[in-house]
């Protein structure tokens, strides 16, 4: 049993369908959420937050629906939707001491660190900050509630590489006592090579794959060769592949490796990024 258990959601729309998607959350895990702008990502967050009427499905957080007691949920529960909007003419400590009077297990010591942590000053308002800022500024919202688990949409948008870094090693600390989980979605691949444990990649509106990002690559590879006359039933084989200016390139399931010569193509385990464009250009 997952701490958080998403069974079966769907939800319609006119021109889309989140169809029954299912995937666990276990304590002490960071799991990354990908696929496409369109492919169902924040309609599913949206749907385990209860911000969005749901069709059909349940959500399950420590073996109790959600329904059941929706104030304990969104208390333990950590929220962030990419650079939130906020009152832009509030400043950051009073916008902040009406938001903690929603949660009960406020804790003041853990804000005040994250404010030190990212130079955030309370006496700036929202609108002085950069897309950066205010995102920190969210996180610092959504880890100060003893949330145990946080769902972050695009948590590092327009943040610069040194501070998205330092937010990934704040994520893994978290996780690190076995109690907290993250659930976050994101375009920067790399991040999630960084610091995931899990993969969910959702295409269509369908769950192509829940798994370890461990058991997700090892099911593909990535092949290469600059030497002419390759066989062009090989194409066949890749997922997705470009042959071009003297150069072949593809992503293949890793059950076709032997097909590939040794002699004539280089190969490699393919990173998430490779996996990602394969499966969703080759589609």
């Amino acid at each position: 049993m997952g701490l958080l258990e998403i069974r079966n959601i769907c939800k319609s729309y006119k021109s889309f369908k989140l169809d029954h998607v299912s995937f666990n959350i276990e304590k002490g895990r960071i799991v990354g959420f990908i696929g496409r702008n369109g492919a169902g990502k924040t309609t599913t967050l949206k749907g385990i937050y209860n911000l969005i009427h749901l069709d059909e499905g349940e959500i399950l957080y420590e073996g109790k629906s959600i329904f059941d007691n929706e104030l304990k949920f969104k208390s333990e529960i950590g929220l962030l939707f990419g650079e939130a909007e906020y009152y832009p003419n509030s400043t950051i400590k009073s916008l902040t001491s009406v938001t903690k009077t929603f949660y009960p297990n406020w804790e003041e010591d853990t804000y005040q660190k994250y404010l030190k942590l990212f130079n955030l000053d309370e006496k700036k308002k929202i609108k002085e900050l950069s897309s950066g800022m205010k995102v920190k500024y969210g996180l610092s919202i959504a880890l100060s509630h003893g949330a145990k688990v946080l769902i972050l949409d695009e948590p590092t948008s327009g943040v610069d590489p040194v501070s998205r870094d330092e937010l990934l090693d704040i994520f893994m600390d978290l996780v690190s006592d076995g109690e907290h989980s993250i659930l976050f979605s994101t375009h920067v691949i790399s991040d999630l090579e960084k610091c995931a444990d899990d993969i969910v990649y959702i295409q269509n509106g369908r769950i192509l794959s829940a798994t370890t990002v461990t058991n997700f690559e090892k099911g593909y590879a990535h092949v290469s060769s600059t030497k002419e006359g390759i066989d062009k039933s090989l194409f066949g084989k890749c997922i997705y592949y470009k042959d071009r200016l003297g150069k072949f390139e593809g992503v293949i399931k890793k059950e076709d490796e032997k097909l590939f010569s040794d002699e004539i193509f280089e190969k490699r385990k393919a990173t998430l990024e490779e996996i990602m464009v394969a499966l969703e250009r080759g589609e």
